[in-house]
């Protein structure tokens, strides 16, 4: 193993006589982080779930993290790329990524199960036939990757007396060079290990396996990272990728 890093679900309470409040929550949290990089812990991660009394909105957590930290890695896991806007957060991870100087490594996925029924649909991205959202999620992840990496989203208006650029067609901005080899897909089968190396994403591992073969946890999840490892390889990526559990 050569990194370690905590997961938190940043649970609090909603006016109970016991717990936490959601202030108090994100305060400790972000106390935790500073002494695990006081401790010389990697990475400090957060789940993001929606309808529900924990974490839910990682970049403003994310960004006062880093602003308090020196070397630990900020992420999450996994950001639900069904509720997303897509070229929006291309935008918040370009910031983070070049606020943080790149010590990021977001976890993107369709998400696991949520409190609430097709809750993606009440965030406004309707259309979807899978009622698990995962072609919601694959198209999002798509118009996404193509954002961080630079492809082009929108067409320069030049009504009005704006000039034309060197380019017709625009970018989001801010752009961060390289920022995609900071993403990670967090996968729950062996297949899906195989599509997030084809995509050019770092594995993220997950304690959900939906595989039922007769094998235990761990020998799936071997089998998982070394069929990703070998979709890499075939990929040709010119990187080496990195691989969570």
């Amino acid at each position: 193993m050569k990194y370690f890093g905590f997961l938190s679900f940043g649970h609090y309470s909603n006016g109970g006589r016991h717990g936490i409040t959601a202030a108090e929550s994100l305060h400790q949290v972000i106390d935790l982080s500073v002494a695990a990089d006081e401790l010389g812990i990697n990475g400090a991660f957060f789940r993001v779930h929606h309808f529900a009394p924990q974490a839910a909105a990682p970049m403003p957590l994310l960004s006062a993290i880093a602003s308090r930290t020196k070397a630990i890695e900020v992420g999450t896991g996994v950001i639900d790329m069904r509720y997303e806007n897509p070229l929006y957060l291309a935008e918040e991870v370009a910031a983070l990524d070049l606020l943080t100087d790149q010590r990021i490594a977001i976890g993107i996925s369709r998400g696991s199960p949520e409190q609430a029924l097709r809750g993606w649909e009440t965030f406004g991205y309707t259309g979807g036939a899978d009622p698990r959202g995962a072609d919601v999620a694959h198209a999002h992840t798509a118009q996404f990757l193509d954002a961080v990496r630079g492809v082009p989203q929108a067409d320069l208006d030049t009504s009005g007396g704006m000039a034309p650029g060197a380019s017709s067609r625009l970018r989001i901005e801010p752009h961060a060079p390289g920022v995609d080899r900071r993403l990670w897909w967090g996968a729950g089968s062996r297949e899906t290990a195989e599509w997030t190396a084809r995509q050019g994403l770092n594995l993220m591992s997950s304690t959900l396996l939906t595989e039922a073969t007769g094998e235990g946890f761990s020998h799936l999840q071997a089998e998982q990272i070394r069929r990703y490892r070998e979709a890499w390889k075939e990929a040709g990526h010119d990187w080496n990728p990195r691989v969570s559990v």
